[in-house]
């Protein structure tokens, strides 16, 4: 029941953000998510490596999404002010300088055999968390992306829904149990099958859903960058692939998660959301399927904006 009632009230808030928050307070909202997840991940990282920059990480990516959320602002009579800092936020926190920083720190702060383990573990949470929820992040400010977005947790969710429940009921083959036990090879199918038909089914249907979120005062929205409502449905054959590789690494982010866990001898990434764990737990399957909505994101925007 808890799994259910926290559920219930987190994805009106996630729809609510997205579809009606400003630029800045959705890069924002998803700031505050990659922060409060990569203390998880830490949480975890830490029983592999107890010398880590935590608070250097968080920070780090305190600023990244500063930048993505000040991107666009005009201030001090500097038109693209936003953007310098936007630019500036992702070099410093990115491979230009912040792995050279944690290297640096470690030969001051740890004993010598502890430096590059330290630098390593801990820049790894910022790859992992930070980058991958900036695409989401960035995604979100272009043309149309906040209903790619859309499509895309839609698509995540519902194979995550497609295995829970057809694993439960029909699950007997042991998907990979020296990561995760419960998992099956039914529930794997079930999953990808789901997340292949909800996506060809809601790029089919993607300008009545429009025409819906138009109705529902969703749309026209100042955050959502949608400049009329005439999408076209891409081709089936690109809806399916979406679906199909997104699933895939959906599955592929929950599996890392769960042998991080295992590897640290912890059940959970936190207790911050009742009956589901972790923040990170939640969100594990989202990290790694988000470098695909980034790759597909191109195509999908012309099949949006031209009739083939």
């Amino acid at each position: 029941m808890k799994r259910v009632l926290t559920a219930a009230v987190l994805a009106p808030v996630v729809l609510l953000i997205l579809f009606k928050a400003p630029n800045w307070l959705y890069s924002a909202f998803i700031g505050l998510i990659a922060v409060l997840a990569v203390h998880e991940y830490f949480g975890i990282a830490f029983h592999y490596q107890q010398k880590l920059f935590a608070y250097v990480i968080e920070v780090a990516i305190g600023l990244y999404f500063l930048g993505q959320s000040l991107f666009g602002i005009h201030a001090f009579g500097i038109e693209n002010l936003g953007r310098a800092f936007d630019r500036w936020a992702t070099d410093a926190t990115g491979v230009r300088v912040l792995p050279l920083v944690l290297v640096a720190l470690g030969m001051f702060l740890w004993p010598m055999k502890d430096v590059l383990p330290a630098a390593a573990f801990s820049y790894f949470g910022f790859i992992y968390v930070a980058l991958t929820l900036g695409e989401i992040s960035t995604i979100g400010h272009f043309e149309n992306g906040r209903v790619t977005v859309f499509v895309f947790l839609l698509v995540v969710w519902s194979g995550d829904i497609f295995a829970y429940y057809i694993g439960r009921a029909f699950g007997r083959h042991k998907l990979a149990e020296t990561i995760s036990p419960k998992k099956t090879w039914e529930g794997a199918i079930a999953s990808t099958a789901g997340a292949v038909l909800v996506s060809v089914v809601l790029f089919h249907y993607i300008h009545s859903l429009g025409t819906v979120l138009v109705k529902l005062h969703a749309l026209p929205s100042e955050s959502l960058l949608f400049t009329d409502i005439r999408l076209y449905a891409p081709g089936w054959q690109l809806a399916a692939m979406f679906g199909f590789v997104v699933n895939i690494a959906a599955q592929l982010g929950d599996l890392a998660e769960s042998a991080f866990k295992r590897g640290a001898d912890v059940k959970d990434s936190g207790t911050l959301l009742p009956g589901h764990g972790g923040l990170l737990d939640r969100i594990d399957a989202m990290l790694f399927a988000a470098p695909v909505l980034w790759f597909f994101y191109p195509a999908l925007y012309m099949a949006l904006r031209h009739q083939p």
